[in-house]
């Protein structure tokens, strides 16, 4: 992301605006300067000259005509790139995900040193791997090499946008201000201070932070103000990072090596001072002793002299007292932060990876970082929790997971910052990815933005076409929200885009049972379902699902419909295991519900032929003979019958009623299509 320009006010760049009219506090803004003349056309008659003044004044003096502004220089076109840049370009984008590719074409910009070149080259690089700091560092270096310094400095800007969480590149942009801002100018050591202020504030609670640290502790110490030091170790100090112990023996060294009143503010000072005062232990002020002759040197004082030192030594002593206070009121705040490091300590063991890679990451590593997430959330601490997720999801960026768990955290929390997350792992990281989509989908329909979702849902499956768990996704927010025509159309569109697949027929079996269900259009179900099983007539499913949506109904009534189903699912070229089961059913549907002796009866006898005719098939391998391959019923075959029902083992007869309570799940619409992984996950 580019960096963020300044506001412009009304008045243009910088430009504040005047108070609004009306205003009873604010000054009455000037008018406006009139407005100018227009300007004479080429070839007009030039204007008449004013007349005089009515006061006998002589007229004022007028603007002499301008000549019309010359049109601006055209630029000239850049050079094109070179035939090898072409090349390269054209394999990152030809795959924007081969790491590789983009790599390759880096390295020949830099070191062909083509700035233009490198400039569009880098920008579409960060557009899918934003966590590559290295890259941002490079492009920075080439940009004040063969650009300016000004680029240079938006480049590390949008960077630190990008990783705010990099140590290397807060030091690197901080160096680069260092070298490049004039010293000598007051501000310098404002921007400057400004910029370690952004970068702890940023980064300081990584545990991995202390380069970063040492770096603007050094930096106050080079310029002498030895108080900001002191209070850049009253913020470390409590701060869990890997080299906490480093820095108190770096603070207790600070406080031994400088007088008290160069090390602390005036306040501390003076509470300190007090603090002694107070002390029954403190060492009490000498009382002043008369004052007697001065002995000769060499020899000893005058009795009752004995023993008191001068001031300064009294002074000295003092000192001495102030250090060992100061170092022992920052004690306790040292052994809370190591307790603090030391239950984080085999969490930041276990990360061996904290950058990011597009190389896939240990099982071990990823279990560590869902325990640490899982152990700082429970903590309590919200700012350390938040931290740690944006370090997580640096060395994780590519795992689908972590973004979840992330968005899930902060959405109890704050919906612009689930929000942001969503963006950022759609926009850049997990481009399709199905799953974060659909989260972030309902999550804008949960916060009330159902425009917002149906965008989200529209553009993703234009970019990953063919899934069905994502339109099915944008039926249902349409049904949802009472846009029933809207849905059908959508089913009615990816039925017939897939027209002639399995795929096609799982579409229909849904636009039926919406139609059904939602319309309480029976007649225009049923066509829907006959015209699919006259284009995929061996598809079990429609079979059972035409059969479960007919006995939906009154059955009485619909008896000849029923029937219907049964006759042409034993018509079908289905399995020869399928046609048993729906005979059975046509017998079992007939002894409850049928109104005639004698097509109950018929039915029986069909049954018995079939089951005849399924034992001698089953007798046949016995004898050396095999059934072809595509005429048995596989238990993976999308087209068939799923699920419990056995078609092929000893029991032949399952309970009907055992198939009417269980044939939606059966029947329904398994692992071929990923929607109830997808539902099972989400």
């Amino acid at each position: 992301m580019a960096a963020e320009a300044p506001e412009e006010g009304p008045g243009g760049p910088g430009g504040t605006g005047g108070a609004m009219d009306g205003d009873g506090d604010g000054a009455p803004s000037a008018e406006p300067p009139p407005p100018a003349p227009p300007e004479p056309e080429p070839g007009a008659a030039a204007p008449p000259p004013a007349p005089p003044s009515l006061n006998g004044a002589p007229p004022e003096p007028q603007e002499p005509p301008r000549d019309p502004p010359a049109e601006p220089p055209q630029e000239e076109p850049p050079p094109p790139f070179p035939p090898e840049f072409e090349r390269l370009w054209g394999a990152a984008q030809g795959n924007p995900h081969d790491f590789g590719a983009w790599t390759e074409l880096l390295g020949y910009v830099e070191q062909e040193n083509l700035l233009g070149a490198a400039r569009r080259a880098f920008d579409a690089f960060f557009l899918h791997y934003p966590y590559c700091y290295g890259y941002w560092k490079k492009y920075a270096d080439m940009e004040r090499r063969l650009g300016s310094a000004r680029r240079a400095e938006e480049v590390l800007e949008r960077g630190l946008q990008s990783i705010p969480l990099s140590m290397d590149l807060w030091i690197h942009y901080i160096s680069f201000l260092q070298s490049t801002l004039d010293p000598a100018l007051p501000e310098t050591a404002q921007r400057i201070r400004g910029a370690f202020e952004a970068a702890v504030a940023a980064a300081g609670m990584d545990f991995r932070s202390d380069k970063l640290w040492e770096s603007y502790v050094e930096w106050e110490r080079e310029r002498g103000d030895l108080r900001a030091v002191t209070a850049i170790y009253d913020r470390l100090l409590s701060m869990p990072t890997q080299l906490y112990s480093h820095h108190w023996e770096k603070f207790k060294e600070h406080v031994l090596q400088n007088p008290p009143r160069a090390i602390l503010s005036p306040e501390e000072l003076l509470w300190v001072r007090s603090k002694l005062g107070s002390d029954p232990a403190a060492p009490k002020a000498p009382q002043p002793q008369p004052e007697g002759p001065e002995a000769p040197p060499g020899e000893d004082p005058p009795p009752g002299l004995a023993g008191k030192g001068p001031p300064e030594a009294q002074e000295d002593l003092d000192q001495e007292k102030i250090r060992e206070l100061v170092i022992s009121m920052r004690q306790q705040i040292y052994a809370q932060n190591e307790a603090e490091v030391s239950k984080r300590w085999n969490f930041e063991d276990g990360i061996k990876r904290p950058y990011f890679h597009v190389k896939p990451l240990e099982r071990a590593q990823l279990r560590n970082w869902r325990e640490y997430l899982d152990f700082e959330v429970a903590a309590g601490s919200h700012e350390r929790s938040i931290v740690l997720f944006e370090r997580c999801l640096i060395a994780c960026a590519l795992y689908e997971e972590f973004w979840v768990k992330y968005t899930r955290y902060l959405e109890s929390r704050t919906v612009p910052g689930a929000r942001s997350v969503f963006q950022r792992a759609c926009g850049f990281h997990l481009p399709r990815k199905p799953n974060i989509h659909l989260l972030w989908a309902a999550f804008e329909e949960k916060q009330g933005n159902v425009e917002e979702a149906r965008r989200i849902l529209r553009c993703f499956e234009a970019a990953v076409p063919g899934l069905a768990m994502v339109r099915l996704r944008r039926v249902s927010l349409e049904r949802r929200h009472g846009r029933v025509a809207e849905a059908e159309a959508l089913l009615l569109e990816a039925m017939r885009a897939n027209e002639g697949l399995p795929l096609g027929s799982f579409y229909a079996v849904k636009l039926a049972r919406q139609v059904c269900k939602v319309q309480k259009n029976l007649g225009k179900a049923r066509k829907v379902l006959v015209e699919a099983l006259e284009k995929d007539p061996d598809n079990a499913r429609l079979h059972a699902n035409l059969l479960e949506m007919e006995f939906g109904a009154d059955v009485g009534q619909n008896e000849g419909n029923t029937m219907s189903c049964f006759e042409r699912a034993l018509r079908s070229p289905l399995p020869d295991e399928a046609k048993l089961v729906f005979s059975q059913r046509r017998v079992e549907f007939l002894e409850d519900f049928g109104s005639s002796i004698h097509s109950l009866l018929k039915a029986y006898d069909e049954h018995q032929k079939i089951l005849k005719a399924h034992a001698a098939r089953k007798r046949a391998p016995e004898n050396g003979s095999e059934e072809p391959d595509d005429k048995r019923l596989r238990p993976d075959d999308p087209s068939g019958l799923l699920g419990p029902l056995n078609f092929s083992g000893a029991d032949a007869n399952p309970s009907y009623n055992y198939w009417y309570q269980h044939g939606y799940g059966t029947y329904g619409y398994q692992s071929p299509w990923g929607y109830s992984h997808y539902y099972g996950q989400s």
